[in-house]
C-alpha cells in the first residue's frame, strides 16, 4: 500500500471543504488562439500553469485532457506531468482525463502510467473505458487500490453518440449503461465516507430516475456550461444522490482567461451557483 488516504474519503474531504467543482485543463487550439497565445509549447504551458494559478488552491478537483498535452508529444507531456504535480502540491485532487482501456497486460501498462505512485503522471483518478467489458480495468482497479487512487468509469456520458453502445441491453434486461454502475456499486461496498470508483454521468441527460446512481462513489458530470446544463439541473439529474455528484466545467471558466483574477471569479461563481443548487435540492 502506498500509505496516501483512499481517493474517495479524499475526495468527500475536499468537497466538503472547497465544493465539489470540477475545472477542466482543456488547452486545445480555439481557447489558446482566444487567449492570444500561439499553438505551441510554450503557449499550453503558459495556458496550464494560468489555470492552476488561478484555481487549484481553490476548487475540489482539476482535470487536464491529456489529449490535448499529448499532441504536442514529449514537450506536451512534460507540460501534463508539471501541471498535475503543481495542482496536487496546491491542495486540488486531479483526476486524469485519459479514457484508458484495454486488456492484460496493455490495460497494466495504462494503469501504472496513471495509478502508480512513482508514475512522473500519478493521479488521484483516471478516467477509463469499459467496453472492452468490464472485466478488463482489473489491473487498473487493482493498482488503483494499492495506490489510494481512485477510478472514474464511462458508464452514461452526455455525447448522443454514446447511446448505441450505453443503452444496448442485454440479455438479462438490464442495458449496458446500468450494468457499469451495478459493477461499481460492488467495487464500493463496504467502504465509507465514499467509494473510489466512481461513474461519468452526464450532466445533460435529463431524467435518470430509472437509473440506480447510489453507487456509494462518486459521479463525475460534465456538460455544465457550454454542452448546456446548467447548476440548478443537477438536483433534477441527480436526485437523491446529488450530493455525490462533482459537476465538472470546463470551457465555462477557462473562456475568461487568460486573467487569473477572471478565471478564479468565474470558477467560484460556478462553485457558488452548484453549492446552492445542492444545498437548496
Amino acid at each position: 500500500m502506498s500509505g496516501l488516504e483512499p481517493f474517495g474519503a479524499r475526495l468527500r474531504r475536499a468537497m466538503d471543504e472547497r465544493g465539489p467543482l470540477c475545472v477542466g485543463i482543456d488547452p486545445h487550439a480555439s481557447l489558446l488562439a482566444e487567449w492570444g497565445l500561439n499553438d505551441d509549447v510554450a503557449g499550453l504551458e503558459r495556458f496550464s500553469r494560468t489555470v492552476v494559478e488561478a484555481v487549484a488552491e481553490r476548487v475540489a478537483v482539476l482535470k487536464p485532457q491529456s489529449a490535448f498535452f499529448e499532441r504536442f508529444g514529449s514537450r506536451g507531456i512534460a507540460v501534463l506531468e508539471k501541471s498535475v504535480a503543481e495542482a496536487r502540491a496546491a491542495g486540488a485532487l486531479v483526476v486524469m482525463d485519459a479514457k484508458r482501456g484495454d486488456i492484460g497486460s496493455t490495460m497494466a501498462a495504462y494503469a501504472e502510467s496513471f495509478l502508480h505512485k512513482d508514475a512522473p503522471l500519478f493521479s488521484d483518478a483516471l478516467t477509463v473505458s469499459p467496453y472492452l467489458g468490464y472485466g478488463s480495468l482489473a489491473p487498473a482497479v487493482a493498482l488503483a487500490r494499492e495506490n489510494g487512487a481512485g477510478l472514474f468509469v464511462l458508464a452514461l456520458t452526455s455525447n448522443p453518440e454514446g447511446g448505441e453502445v450505453q443503452h444496448a441491453v442485454r440479455p438479462d434486461g438490464r442495458n449496458v449503461g446500468a450494468t457499469m454502475l451495478a459493477h461499481l456499486a460492488a467495487e464500493n461496498a463496504g467502504e465509507g465516507p465514499l467509494g473510489s470508483f466512481g461513474a461519468v454521468v452526464g450532466a445533460t441527460l435529463g431524467d435518470l430516475s430509472t437509473y440506480d446512481l447510489a453507487i456509494d462513489g462518486p459521479l463525475l458530470a460534465p456538460g455544465i456550461g457550454a454542452q448546456g446544463a446548467t447548476p440548478a439541473d443537477l438536483p433534477r439529474v441527480f436526485g437523491p444522490v446529488v450530493g455525490n455528484v462533482v459537476p465538472n466545467v470546463s470551457r465555462g471558466v477557462l473562456r475568461h482567461g487568460p486573467d487569473t483574477v477572471a478565471l478564479r471569479d468565474a470558477a467560484a461563481r460556478f462553485a457558488d451557483d452548484i453549492r446552492q443548487a445542492v444545498t437548496s435540492s
